[in-house]
């Protein structure tokens, strides 16, 4: 029960990677508010949550929204009465090649995956300075370092590097960390739709000759937000059995 007490908003919580990291960190005491624009899905999560013996709020704001964020943010504090960890793990893809790339397919990847982070950084940074502490993690991906295909993509997501750069050494004299995980590949449902030829020329440029598994990210995120990880910010971890880039 590393986080007893603890009161946590995971972003895109309805989909795999964020379900099960809202169930890991729930797993350990946390309160978890289950942020999801498909608000069917985060109830979903909160359901899981609740049967396992947590507590859970399920939250559909669209986190490309200040607005939105601001009313997920007061939703938390006027239910807790505090915020102390922030997952910023909300994102998709629509790949393109440049040449073929929409401006509507860069704005939206863009808008989601970096301004997204951006945007909830900014709301609960408020809070954590005046309680004088917090956790904040971010998604990445190890598209960060390119791929073909996923110019948007790439973009958002070194940016993102890039955000958990600044706003850890923004935050760091208040006690808040701001670190960042950079997932490999990981059996989801999303990587199960892959073609036969793609998933074994991925797992091949693997070390460890296999996919990695969504619990993978949840403990590497967990870690972060736990006391074993008061003293290390502004780090980028990479989940990935070794591999080095797609």
């Amino acid at each position: 029960m590393r986080l007893q007490g603890k009161n946590a908003i995971i972003t895109g919580a309805g989909g795999d990677l964020g379900r099960g990291t809202a169930l890991r960190l729930a797993e350990e005491g946390a309160r978890v508010l289950v942020n999801d624009i498909k608000l069917e899905r985060a109830e979903e999560t909160v359901a899981l949550v609740e049967k396992a013996g947590g507590e859970a709020l399920a939250n559909a704001a669209d986190i490309t929204s200040a607005e939105a964020v601001g009313e997920m943010v007061d939703q938390v504090m006027e239910s807790w009465g505090r915020v102390d960890i922030l997952v910023n793990n909300a994102g998709d893809i629509r790949d393109s090649l440049i040449a073929k790339m929409s401006e509507e397919a860069w704005d939206w990847v863009l808008d989601l995956n970096l301004k997204g982070s951006f945007l909830c950084t900014r709301a609960v940074a408020p809070h954590m300075i005046e309680q004088s502490g917090g956790r904040i993690v971010n998604l990445s991906s190890l598209a960060y370092k390119g791929n073909i295909g996923q110019a948007n993509y790439v973009s958002a997501k070194s940016g993102i590097v890039g955000l958990t750069q600044a706003s850890g050494l923004e935050f760091a004299r208040y006690g808040i960390s701001v670190n960042c995980v950079a997932p490999g590949l990981i059996d989801t449902p999303k990587a199960q739709t892959l073609d036969d030829a793609t998933r074994e020329r991925l797992v091949r440029m693997t070390p460890m000759r296999r996919m990695g598994e969504i619990v993978d990210i949840a403990n590497a995120i967990l870690f972060f937000v736990s006391d074993e990880a008061k003293y290390v910010t502004r780090q980028v971890i990479h989940v990935s059995g070794g591999m080095e880039g797609f």
